[in-house]
C-alpha cells in the first residue's frame, strides 16, 4: 500500500484543491471502503509531497472561523503522477499476463 500513497494522493489533487480530511474521505470512497487511511498516514506523505515540489499548500479560514490547509498539484506532481501512471500500466500489464484476465483472477 505504501508504494500506492503518493500516486493516490496527487491523482486525488489532480481533480482538484483539497484538504487532509476530504483527502482520506475521498480515498475511502474512490476504494469502496478497502483503503482506510489515518492522519498518521496521511500527514507524513503530504509533507514529503511539499518538500518535493510536488504539491503546494494554503491555509484558508472556513466560515465557521477555523482554519483549514488546503493542498494542490504543482507541474513537479503532474510530471510524478504521469510517470507513476506509466509504471502502474507497467506493472499491471505483467501482472495480468501472470494471471490471466481480471474475471480469472482467484486466490
Amino acid at each position: 500500500m505504501a508504494a500506492s500513497t503518493r500516486p493516490l494522493i496527487l491523482s486525488i489533487l489532480k481533480r482538484g484543491e483539497s484538504y487532509g480530511y476530504q483527502i482520506i474521505q475521498d480515498v475511502k470512497q474512490l476504494s469502496g471502503g478497502t483503503l482506510e487511511w489515518s492522519d498518521g498516514m496521511l500527514y507524513p506523505v503530504l509533507h514529503k509531497l511539499q518538500k518535493d515540489g510536488c504539491i503546494e499548500s494554503r491555509w484558508v479560514k472556513s466560515e465557521e472561523g477555523r482554519k483549514r490547509k488546503y493542498y494542490s498539484i504543482t507541474n513537479i506532481g503532474l510530471q510524478e503522477l504521469q510517470t507513476a501512471k506509466d509504471q502502474w500500466s507497467s506493472i499491471h500489464s505483467v501482472l495480468e499476463t501472470i494471471w490471466g484476465p481480471a474475471q480469472k483472477w482467484a486466490i
